[in-house]
């Protein structure tokens, strides 16, 4: 079980990296561009030594060959480098295709059955967003739990993002999600109590 940091924001990175603590990170082309990075690339050749675990970037062409020439371009960015893919179904071909040589997490993952199938593809992770399933079918950690189901025994684990709060996190670990991504925002809230201090 570990967390992670959804933000591509130096500064956010730096400061969940001096917690020691937080595994990796979680970013996406909308992350990153309100971070102000202009080169993705380079972006994540910066965020990624920061953090020991895997940090992932987010492919955004869509076709199965502008998937795999983005592909070619940051593979090398960084050892700890992992590929978040968008589940669709040639998002999933693709997965299938370098899920041997890169940590690959399918993201976008809504269903239960995407969870399913983004395992069968060689997925290490499947990334679902339980705030934005709670908004359209009124429980993000029930579903958590029924892709929990459908991945018991699988090599594939549930990192879940999309969390808002304190509270949606603790929901959605013991929804069944191994993993949490999430803001340095919701990680202060989870530290703090009122009724810890003195």
């Amino acid at each position: 079980m570990a967390i992670y940091l959804d933000s591509a924001r130096l500064e956010d990175v730096r400061a969940a990296a001096d917690l020691g603590f937080v595994r990796g990170a979680t970013t996406n082309p909308r992350l990153l561009a309100a971070a102000g990075h202009k080169d993705f690339a380079r972006a994540m050749e910066e965020i990624c030594p920061l953090l020991p675990g895997p940090v992932f970037y987010q492919l955004i062409t869509p076709t199965l060959e502008d998937m795999r020439a983005e592909y070619k371009l940051f593979r090398s960015v960084a050892p700890n480098l992992g590929i978040k893919i968008p589940c669709t179904l040639t998002g999933l071909q693709f997965a299938k295709e370098i899920s041997r040589e890169i940590i690959v997490a399918v993201t976008g993952v809504f269903t239960p059955a995407q969870a399913y199938l983004a395992a069968e593809a060689g997925a290490r992770f499947v990334i679902p967003y339980v705030n934005r399933i709670t908004r359209f079918t009124g429980s993000g950690p029930e579903v958590i739990t029924d892709m929990s189901i459908v991945l018991q025994g699988r090599h594939c684990q549930i990192l879940a993002a999309g969390i808002k709060s304190a509270k949606e996190a603790v929901d959605t670990l013991q929804a069944g999600a191994q993993h949490i991504s999430v803001p340095l925002s919701v990680i202060e809230e989870m530290a703090e109590c009122s009724l810890t201090r003195i």
